[in-house]
């Protein structure tokens, strides 16, 4: 076996929290050969499987009694390109940003609304990542996982996946699936969304009228540094709250009790709501408990000072939780996979 399989190591640096908790057993796999191996690894050992990428959809508050295996493969290629329209295939241990960097560099639109996003490009598509009017649906192209029940490989189209809001069918059957890597449908030519007004406003105060994939990612990453912590600086997993779904009476009763509610017209009728207005609504915004905390900045992104357990994060989020549900009737439900 030429997989590396390491006993008792701190997941501290594979979790954008920095949560010191330890696994069990550790490797990381850099091909689908390493992947296999760990697989039979555990099945020999009858031992859990954790898959994780670069961490930062985590919340981790025991030590895991199981081998994580940390998805490290690289590579990016481009698989079609009629001149207009391309195919660019990434494996899923490549980390998400600089991918979506080589894509502007290579003069391809379609990911620059998803700049800034951490996390790996395997992880993506687990719980269809968005941003600014812009979700991993929108450009996808397919994907080939591995079925851990058979040892198969299996391409996914779009329909297969169910994809949905912060969700997706990887996100439901994590047990079997294990992403290998994951294609996108790209363009030469300029299709920018902009209709999210901060950034509109950004791009204008930068005096450009007339804005390139490459200007747009560039305002996205102003924009989110200003209001979002770097988890190198101050441990945080993002947006740690779903923009919560009610429906129409709801959100015109919330919206009469509270006129600047922000609130956005679904298709299918339900209403989508804010809930980074409900929580500094509520009063969390820059609220501290020891060590575990609520952003300064932002209100939907908890943070770790630097002590803070699994455990002091998950009470914190309950408790926000609690508050909102008794405060507006809105049920808040955690984006970060808890263990």
């Amino acid at each position: 076996m030429t997989l590396q399989v390491l006993a008792q190591v701190s997941l501290k640096p594979f979790n954008s929290f920095g949560i010191d908790v330890r696994a069990q057993w550790f490797a990381e796999a850099r091909s689908d050969a390493d992947v296999r191996e760990a697989l039979a690894y555990a099945t020999a050992q009858s031992l859990p499987l954790l898959v994780i990428g670069g961490g930062s959809n985590l919340l981790l508050t025991q030590d895991i009694q199981a081998l994580v295996l940390r998805m490290a493969t690289q590579g990016v290629r481009v698989l079609q390109d009629d001149g207009v329209n391309v195919v660019v295939e990434a494996e899923a241990g490549e980390a998400w940003h600089p991918f979506v960097v080589w894509t502007l560099e290579h003069g391809f639109c379609g990911l620059e609304n998803l700049s800034l996003i951490p996390g790996t490009v395997g992880a993506a598509p687990m719980q269809n990542i968005g941003a600014y009017g812009v979700e991993i649906k929108d450009v996808f192209a397919g994907l080939t996982a591995l079925d851990r029940h058979t040892g198969e490989l299996r391409d996914f189209s779009l329909q297969e996946c169910n994809f949905a809001y912060r969700d997706s069918l990887f996100k439901h059957e994590t047990g079997r699936w294990l992403i290998l890597r994951v294609r996108f449908a790209l363009s030469r030519a300029r299709h920018l969304k902009l209709d999210y007004g901060p950034v509109q406003q950004r791009l204008a105060g930068q005096g450009i009228t007339e804005a390139t994939p490459s200007d747009v990612s560039r305002a996205i990453c102003s924009i989110r540094r200003e209001k979002l912590p770097d988890p190198a600086e101050l441990g945080n997993a993002g947006s740690f709250f779903k923009n919560p779904l009610v429906s129409h009476v709801l959100a015109a009763e919330l919206k009469a009790q509270y006129p600047d509610l922000v609130a956005y017209p679904q298709a299918d009728g339900q209403m989508k709501l804010a809930a980074g207005w409900l929580i500094d609504k509520a009063g969390w915004k820059g609220f501290r408990d020891g060590d575990a905390g609520v952003h300064k900045l932002q209100a939907l992104v908890l943070v770790n000072y630097g002590a803070a357990t699994g455990h002091d994060i998950a009470n914190l989020a309950l408790r926000i939780q609690r508050d909102i549900a008794e405060r507006f009737k809105v049920d808040l439900e955690m984006e970060p996979n808890q263990y």
